[in-house]
Formats: structure tokens, C-alpha cells, sequence
């Protein structure tokens, strides 16, 4: 926890009657690169891990295959790509993740399939397709996918047409 702490991460307990931890360098930014991840492996009861907005990069999530009681997991604005995301695939109380203004494609969710307990994931930003996301929601039919395709702008003029039905007891006014 010391080598945590030194390089400006949190690491807590989460409740009097619950010793799992939370593990967080949300704050520290840039700053957290992949050896000060490293130190994190060395902890029991890991459920939640803040590593969004860092310098984290595929390396780095080398550290956390070890994390089998991990369920939350925050990646947003790192440097991760699809290669990273293979060093998750044994994570299995893993419930949530956060993938949102990354690099990863469908290649990267591929790799997901056997996250049987996955129900929140977030790709807002990143290169995954449509088709990508529903294979992923093909082998995880729990998971609810936030961002990606489904949430895309639409272009002006693309809104749902209403039907146009005429009151009967109006005339036409032509």
C-alpha cells in the first residue's frame, strides 16, 4: 500500500464489515504510468480500481490478471488499445468497465466474450462498429453497452418521422 500511497494513490477499505479495497489514482492523471500499477498486484480483495485519465498503457494491465475479486474497473482516457484488453479476459467478477476514449476496436471487445458477469460497459469514443457490439451482446446477453454505435449523433433531418393524421372533424383546407 506504501508504494501505492507514494506515487498519490488511494487505496481503502470499503466497508467496516467488508475488507475489500478500492484502489484509486483517478486524481494523479499523467502522473500514473505502468510501473506505479505494478504495486496493485500485490493486493488481496481488489474490487474496484480507478486507473481513468492516467498514462496507463497494455503493459500496465499485465498487473491486474491477479485481480480475481476485481468488479469495477475504470480505463477511460488511457492509452490502452486491444492488446491490453487480453490481460482481462480471467477477471471473471469483473462487472464493470469503462473503456470510454480509448483505442479499442471489435478486436478488443472479442476478447471480453468470457466476462460472464460484465453488465456495464462503457465505449463512448472508441472504435468498435456496430457488428462489434452486437457480437459482443450476442455472447453477453446481460451486458448493457453505454455509448459505441447506438448513441451516435444523428444527422439533421434523421429524427423519427410522426404520422401525419388528420383530425377527421377538420376540412382540408384546400
Amino acid at each position: 500500500m506504501a508504494a501505492i500511497e507514494k506515487s498519490g494513490g488511494s487505496v481503502r477499505v470499503l466497508a467496516q464489515n467488508d475488507d475489500r479495497k478500492e484502489v484509486s489514482f483517478y486524481l494523479q492523471g499523467a502522473a500514473i504510468k505502468d510501473a506505479e500499477v505494478a504495486p496493485v498486484a500485490q493486493l488481496s480483495k481488489v474490487a474496484y480500481l480507478h486507473l481513468g485519465r492516467t498514462s496507463v498503457t497494455d503493459a500496465g494491465l499485465a498487473h491486474l490478471r491477479g485481480l480475481a475479486d476485481l468488479e469495477q474497473l475504470h480505463l477511460e482516457g488511457t492509452k490502452i488499445t486491444d492488446k491490453g484488453l487480453a490481460h482481462l479476459k480471467d477477471l471473471k467478477k469483473l462487472s464493470y468497465l469503462n473503456l470510454y476514449n480509448t483505442a479499442v476496436t471489435d478486436a478488443g471487445l472479442a476478447q471480453l466474450t468470457g466476462l460472464t458477469n460484465l453488465k456495464s460497459l462503457y465505449l463512448w469514443q472508441t472504435k468498435v462498429s456496430e457488428n462489434g457490439i452486437q457480437k459482443l451482446k450476442a455472447a453477453l446477453p446481460n451486458v448493457q453497452v453505454i455509448g459505441g454505435m447506438d448513441l451516435e449523433a444523428k444527422p439533421a433531418g434523421a429524427s423519427e418521422k410522426k404520422e401525419d393524421k388528420k383530425d377527421p372533424e377538420k376540412k382540408d383546407p384546400a
